[in-house]
C-alpha cells in the first residue's frame, strides 16, 4: 500500500513540477476562469471544441501543487472526449472524490493517473483544490455567466 500511495505522490508532484497542456490557446472556442479563495487557486481553462469534440484543452494559472496537478491530469485525460464524455467523466470524478477513503471508484470508471487525487478524500477542503480546474471546465462548456468559485453553488 505504501508504494502505490509513494507513486500517487509522485503523479502529483511530476505534474505539479511540469503540469501537461500549461498555457493559453490560441485558438480557444471556449474558455472560464475559476478560483478558489480558500487557498488563493486561480485557473484559466482553455479549450478548442471540434464537432462535439474537444479537440485540445490546456490551463493557465497558479495554485498548489492538487489544483496544478488535477489540472494537468484533466488536460490530457480529456483531450480528444466529446463533450457529454467530459462532462460524465467529471460528474464520476466528483462523486469518487467525495466518498469516503475506503471507497473504491465506481464500476467501469477508469481513473488511470487521475487516481492519484483520490487521496484528497482524506481532507475534505482539498477536494476543492482537486476540482477547481474541472468546474472551471464545466463552467467553459456550459456557460452560467456566473463567475467560478469554490465558495458558492455556481459550477463548484
Amino acid at each position: 500500500m505504501n508504494s502505490l500511495l509513494s507513486l500517487y505522490q509522485d503523479i502529483i508532484l511530476d505534474h505539479n513540477r511540469s503540469p501537461r497542456n500549461f498555457g493559453s490557446l490560441k485558438h480557444a472556442t471556449h474558455e472560464a476562469q475559476g478560483f478558489n479563495p480558500l487557498c488563493g487557486d486561480k485557473v484559466h481553462v482553455y479549450v478548442e471544441v471540434e464537432g462535439n469534440r474537444i479537440r485540445e484543452i490546456a490551463f493557465e494559472g497558479s495554485g498548489c501543487a492538487i489544483s496544478t496537478a488535477s489540472s494537468s491530469l484533466m488536460t490530457e485525460s480529456l483531450k480528444g472526449k466529446t463533450l457529454d464524455e467530459a462532462l460524465s467523466f467529471f460528474e464520476s470524478l466528483r462523486h469518487f472524490l467525495t466518498q469516503p477513503p475506503d471507497t473504491p471508484p465506481p464500476a467501469g470508471l477508469d481513473l488511470g493517473k487521475l487516481a492519484a487525487l483520490g487521496g484528497v478524500r482524506q481532507y475534505p477542503t482539498r477536494v476543492k483544490c482537486a476540482t477547481l480546474g474541472w468546474h472551471t471546465l464545466q463552467a467553459a462548456l456550459k456557460p452560467s455567466g456566473l463567475p467560478v468559485t469554490t465558495e458558492h453553488d455556481s459550477h463548484a
